[in-house]
């Protein structure tokens, strides 16, 4: 379970960076298409959040 969480989380934050630098290379073009940019940003939103879900399933912070 845990090595499929983590396998996830890899795919999570590869998708995570290159949308990031998708959002860059098309906020920096004049003639961008605003609602695909927005899409974009609500995608990788929402990766962040799946992210540190998986995160915290790995490793929950439990008070000693």
């Amino acid at each position: 379970m845990q090595v499929q969480m983590k396998e996830r989380l890899r795919e999570l934050q590869l998708e995570h960076r290159d949308l990031d630098a998708a959002i860059h290379r098309i906020s920096d073009d004049p003639s961008h298409d605003q609602l695909a940019l927005t899409r974009m940003k609500r995608r990788k939103l929402l990766l962040k959040d799946q992210i540190s879900w998986i995160e915290r399933q790995l490793d929950p912070d439990i008070p000693a």
